[in-house]
């Protein structure tokens, strides 16, 4: 039986890692700061720890991992990232992390191991157009992300890469485009876009208003969960190191993600702009490398997504009002 870690499993992506490793037979230790807020883990074995702390680390990469999954980070949407309130924070705590663990890696000589980089990785200066034609691997240089989030995962893309050249791990590295499903965070202030529209819309009186941060017009790509987890189990069962996309190449506005959200639910609803954070102005996922080096890419609709997220979120949403 294949031994795995899945580091963050108290999170949204982790958590849903965990299910899947589980259903293909592996014994899967989990790791996090917190449990799963939504759901109880089939983990062999839930470690609450910091991955901050190397001695946590330590005990949960042992001898005999055949695999680790590090998605643990601290992150959240762009009320969260682009406030420029938690700089600090992002960079110092997720740095940790990923030090932490690819060092304890190769210590304990693991299989391989599997970092989730971010399509925030990519220069601002090429996401200034809402009609952002993608954004290929090779255009992450010359460096100039639009945050200290994408600054830290591009150097923690940089140091697995050194580790790998240096001390011979296997390494998987995949720049994940704004994952989004039921299980996830939905409100708080973390959250990110599709999950605060479905919010919004779910607590919205039919005919009432919701406020969408700046014009709406700025673009974004949103790829649906189980999509993002066969891609990355893809990219580990192959050959090939990455940095790879792992996104969808279908591209919508803010207004109208708000509105799709809006016809599923069946409401009218009324936008209101008003100031907030925003990021970069148009961000896509290109796909050609993924086709190239997996011969597979995301496939489902947003739509599709879109309407098992909601249906997740207003049932949260009514148990919070009960």
């Amino acid at each position: 039986m294949k031994r795995a870690l899945v580091c963050g499993a108290g999170g949204f992506i982790g958590g849903h890692m965990v299910k899947r490793l589980k259903a293909e037979g592996f014994w899967v230790r989990g790791v996090d700061i917190k449990a799963h807020e939504f759901s109880r883990l089939p983990a062999d074995d839930f470690v609450l720890g910091d991955l901050r702390d190397p001695r946590i680390v330590a005990e949960v990469v042992d001898d005999g991992l055949d695999e680790i999954y590090q998605f643990a980070a601290d992150m959240g949407g762009a009320g969260y990232i682009f406030s420029g309130e938690h700089d600090a924070c992002v960079m110092h705590n997720s740095a940790l992390c990923n030090l932490n663990t690819v060092h304890e890696a190769v210590a304990k000589n693991a299989g391989k191991i599997f970092y989730s980089s971010s399509a925030c990785i990519y220069p601002e200066s090429i996401q200034t157009d809402p009609d952002n034609p993608g954004l290929k691997e090779e255009m992450a240089y010359p460096a100039a992300p639009d945050s200290e989030y994408g600054w830290e995962k591009l150097f923690s893309e940089r140091m697995y890469m050194a580790y790998h050249r240096n001390h011979g791990i296997e390494v998987h590295i995949a720049r994940f485009h704004n994952i989004f499903g039921p299980q996830g965070t939905w409100t708080g202030g973390r959250e990110k876009a599709p999950a605060a529209m479905c919010r919004k819309v779910a607590e919205a009186e039919n005919g009432g208003e919701i406020e969408i941060w700046g014009d709406g017009e700025q673009t974004r790509s949103f790829l649906y969960i189980d999509e993002c987890i066969e891609g990355v189990r893809r990219l580990m069962e192959s050959d090939f190191a990455g940095p790879v996309n792992i996104g969808s190449d279908e591209m919508i506005s803010i207004n109208n993600l708000a509105r799709m959200v809006a016809e599923i639910a069946d409401k009218e609803i009324r936008l209101k702009h008003i100031e907030g954070p925003l990021g970069v102005r148009g961000r896509n996922s290109e796909n050609t490398l993924i086709r190239e080096k997996l011969g597979w890419s995301p496939a489902q609709s947003l739509r599709s997504g879109m309407e098992k997220t909601y249906a997740w979120i207003h049932a949260q949403v009514k148990a919070a009002r009960a």
